[in-house]
């Protein structure tokens, strides 16, 4: 086969080929930007869901969780833990009317959150405790006793 012809006879499959994958990166670029754009924002009024920040840290002795739940109230919010598996479900429910002398204003925002995690040793669950404050969820999970035991060295000996 002469080397002067594979251009000739590949040039159009190539072409096309390329003009393939650029279609289709356009396509999949197109399919990012709509999924995006259907994505809830914070503060979105009626978007049905809330982006929540979720930490969970891990000492000696607890887990502790932290979610910040902006506009929800402290009665809009269930923490359940059962089976090492602990829940966090919450609902912000807010309303806003103004009425001024040459407008009406009435805006409504709901949201939804809910988030379950297996917790990787045993709960102390007589002892877990939450608070709420400024819109920041804090869980403390102690550990059972036999959980925050310290790690034992085990000696290696010679021998047969």
């Amino acid at each position: 086969m002469n080397k002067a012809h594979l251009p000739q006879m590949f040039g159009n499959r190539s072409n096309a080929g390329l003009d393939m994958f650029r279609s289709l990166q356009r396509e999949i670029d197109h399919l990012f930007e709509d999924f995006s754009l259907g994505m809830p924002r914070l503060g979105d009024a009626g978007s049905g869901f809330m982006l929540v920040t979720l930490d969970v840290a891990e000492t000696d002795k607890a887990f502790e969780v932290t979610a910040e739940l902006p506009g929800a109230a402290p009665e809009d919010i269930d923490i359940a833990l059962k089976d090492d598996m602990l829940t966090i479900k919450a609902e912000k429910k807010a309303e806003k009317e103004d009425k001024q002398k040459n407008y009406h204003l009435n805006e409504r925002s709901y949201g939804m959150f809910q988030r379950s995690f297996m917790l990787p040793v045993g709960i102390d669950a007589g002892k877990v405790e939450a608070s709420f404050d400024k819109g920041v969820l804090k869980i403390t999970l102690p550990k059972l006793p036999e959980a925050t035991s310290k790690v034992r060295k085990i000696a290696v000996k010679p021998g047969a």
